[in-house]
């Protein structure tokens, strides 16, 4: 379903284009040149999705089935909207019965079938908002969010692997029994206490690096399957001193990374 772009861009258009020197500053040329010369970009214009991460969706799924049966999905970080595009196409949603719901800071151009909320993840009515917002319980929580980059890595995982955490609870706090947690995250490490709550919760926890994800990117995802349930779940789990699920027989969970 996600197939890399094989034997050319499939656009029509010529790659290793080059843009003129002009004013720009040689960093913001080049990022232009990688941008109008990748094909995944290429590739999203010409299937109609508003942004290569399209691809990274597509083939984490291609692989891991977590879109197959989706009957709801709640989208943070969602802006510009592909991850959205394709939600709304897996559960059939529609203006008129609305199973997905987005929400980013940025303002987003509406997506036919879904509820979008231009507000900041981590204000405190956004949860009930998005609940509201997607019409019931969600089978997936997909989350690309990120926090603006300051240069400094060190920094800028920790701040991104807040969000990463913020979301994390909020899926364990919304998903049905069985659903599935999806969250960009930065390769430096994800925080223990991160895993072990994601491995009390799911039945599998994944670190994963998309082949549409650039290779210089220190981007992964983040992907927590089977949700065991909260309280009076099916496994009758007993509860940690936060109220979330605990099964003693899966604490030795695996934490896998794909390459």
């Amino acid at each position: 379903m996600a197939k890399p772009p094989i034997g050319g861009n499939r656009t029509g258009r010529k790659l290793g284009q080059k843009v003129k020197k002009g004013k720009l500053k040689a960093s913001s040329r080049r990022w232009i040149e990688r941008h109008i010369n990748d094909p995944y970009v290429q590739r999203a214009k010409l299937e109609g999705y508003r942004a290569r991460a399209a691809f990274k969706l597509l083939e984490i799924d291609e692989k891991h089935q977590i879109l197959k049966g989706a009957k709801r999905i709640i989208d943070l970080g969602a802006a510009p909207g592909s991850w959205s595009q394709i939600a709304a196409k897996v559960t059939d949603s529609t203006d008129e019965d609305i199973r997905v719901a987005a929400i980013d800071f940025l303002e987003m151009a509406p997506i036919p079938g879904v509820k979008i909320l231009q507000l900041d993840f981590l204000d405190p009515d956004a949860p009930r908002q998005l609940i509201e917002g997607v019409g019931g319980t969600p089978n997936l929580v997909i989350s690309d969010m990120a926090a603006p980059t300051t240069g400094h890595q060190k920094t800028d995982h920790l701040r991104t692997m807040h969000l990463c955490e913020v979301a994390a609870h909020f899926a364990v706090e919304v998903l049905a029994e069985g659903g599935h947690f999806l969250a960009k995250t930065f390769q430096g490490g994800t925080e223990k206490d991160l895993l072990n709550m994601l491995k009390q919760n799911f039945r599998q926890v994944l670190h994963i690096k998309p082949a549409s994800s650039r290779s210089e990117s220190v981007e992964m995802f983040l992907l927590a399957k089977g949700f065991k349930g909260r309280k009076g779940g099916a496994l009758g789990g007993e509860l940690d001193e936060e109220g979330f699920a605990r099964d003693p027989r899966e604490l030795d969970t695996a934490d896998e990374t794909e390459g």
